[in-house]
């Protein structure tokens, strides 16, 4: 009887390692490449996580992970001390820094990249002000309401408009899990394509995905450095191929006004500004100066012309 318990027992915890050791094989995030995922407590569900230097933010696989905690990833050195450096870095207004986090994964308004130097940002994580010195103030974080993706189509075949706004339209409700009543339009103008997605303050319900995240996203799916798992690869299918595209522009537009001023401009901007006016005054001058000596000219051609004409009359 011993050894038969001793069996079963055994038996039972190769059954229970086996069992352990499937669960973590399948345990992924599909909207998160390279996500920490392990069984929970439970041995029944995964528990995924994202890794932000030396934190550990726990991450719902079923939606989208905040654009703050992703650019946070991006901008931290690596352990080998390189920096990794997306596509992306330079289409924001100051392009990849690493972002101050709320606790759920909202950007703080204000933000000053480990350095003295602080601007407030959007909903978005976008500059919205001048920048300034640490006591820089920033007393809301603005909301962006508005996203517009622009991109370029790669297909030059004939293919009907109402076609492609379906299938991008079809493509964000399932791939970003973004409800339909956010997509304000989606037009399609030669070789461009737009795409505006509004949700303002009142409407986004506390469970819906943020725009500014599906901008994000979208961006890096575009540019073929997607961010959701490569067992979920990015396809736009329009009657029933696939339909390429390219170059995306992401544009982001407040409920506020942006505060970016002329008073704080860098270096070089001021010194682009300085040649561009030095250029258009020194052209001025050339003008004016010949102008007056074609007038001197013909003004002297005209006194000799009426001393010819005098001495040939005497």
């Amino acid at each position: 009887m011993k050894t038969f318990t001793m069996l079963s027992l055994a038996a039972a915890l190769i059954c229970f390692t086996l069992l352990g050791q499937a669960l973590s094989q399948s345990c992924n995030c599909k909207n998160l490449v390279n996500a920490k995922c392990e069984p929970d407590g439970t041995g029944q569900n995964c528990q995924c996580s994202i890794q932000l230097g030396t934190d550990l933010k726990p991450v719902d696989c079923n939606k989208l992970v905040p654009k703050c905690w992703l650019m946070k990833r991006e901008s931290i050195p690596t352990k080998a001390g390189k920096r990794q450096k997306p596509a992306s870095a330079l289409v924001d207004n100051d392009g990849l820094y690493n972002p101050d986090c709320e606790d759920n994964g909202t950007f703080k308004a204000r933000q000053c990249n480990n350095t003295d130097t602080c601007w407030c940002v959007n909903s978005a994580g976008v500059r919205r002000t001048d920048k300034g010195d640490k006591n820089w103030k920033c007393s809301e974080l603005v909301r962006t309401y508005w996203v517009m993706v622009e991109m370029k189509r790669n297909d030059t075949d004939k293919v009907a408009d109402g076609a492609i706004k379906g299938a991008l339209e079809s493509l964000i409700t399932s791939r970003y899990n973004l409800p339909a009543k956010y997509i304000d339009a989606i037009e399609v103008e030669d070789n461009f394509i737009y795409i505006d997605l509004k949700q303002n303050s009142s409407s986004k319900q506390a469970n819906d995905v943020d725009i500014a995240d599906v901008g994000y996203y979208m961006e890096k799916d575009i540019k073929g450095d997607p961010i959701i798992s490569s067992d979920v690869p990015f396809q736009l299918t329009v009657n029933g191929k696939n339909f390429g595209v390219k170059e995306p522009v992401i544009y982001y537009i407040d409920e506020k006004p942006h505060e970016i001023s002329m008073k704080h401009l860098t270096p070089g901007v001021i010194a682009v500004i300085v040649v561009v006016i030095v250029a258009i005054i020194a052209g001025i001058v050339v003008l004016v100066l010949t102008r007056r000596k074609r007038g001197r000219y013909e003004k002297a051609e005209m006194k000799e012309m009426n001393e010819m004409q005098k001495e040939l009359n005497s």
